[in-house]
C-alpha cells in the first residue's frame, strides 16, 4: 500500500492543531472540565446562599435582648476571627432549622454588623 507523501505532514498538523486548540481553549478560552465547572458552581452557590442569609443573621442580632452591649463588644474586637467566633457563640449564625452555626455566614454577618456599627 502506497501512502501519499502529503499524508504524514497533514496528520501531524491535525494533531498539533488539536493540541493547540485544547491548550488555548482550557487556558484562555473559558473552557472548563466537568470537575472544575462543578467546583465553580458549588463555590458560587455557597457565596450566594451566605449573602442571602446575612439579613437573617443581622435580624437575629437585632432581636437579641442584649444586642447593644454585644454589638459594642463585637466592634471592639481587633480581628475578624474574633468577631466571627463571637457571632458563632452568640447564636446569630445558627439558622432556625440548623443544628449548628455556619462559619461562612458568621464571617459575613460579623463584617456586615461591624460596617453598620461604624457608619
Amino acid at each position: 500500500m502506497n501512502i501519499p507523501k502529503w499524508l504524514k505532514p497533514a496528520v501531524a498538523g491535525g494533531v498539533v492543531g488539536a493540541i493547540a486548540t485544547m491548550l488555548i481553549g482550557f487556558n484562555q478560552g473559558g473552557w472548563y472540565s466537568n470537575s472544575s465547572a462543578e467546583r465553580l458552581a458549588s463555590d458560587r452557590s455557597r457565596v450566594a446562599v451566605v449573602a442571602a442569609l446575612v439579613p437573617i443573621c443581622v435580624s437575629r442580632q437585632q432581636a437579641d435582648p442584649e444586642s447593644a452591649a454585644k454589638l459594642t463588644q463585637l466592634t471592639g474586637m481587633k480581628t475578624s476571627y474574633e468577631q466571627r467566633d463571637f457571632v458563632l457563640t452568640s447564636g446569630w449564625a445558627t439558622m432556625p432549622s440548623a443544628s449548628e452555626p455556619n462559619r461562612d455566614l458568621a464571617t459575613a454577618c460579623a463584617d456586615a454588623l461591624a460596617k453598620s456599627a461604624q457608619g
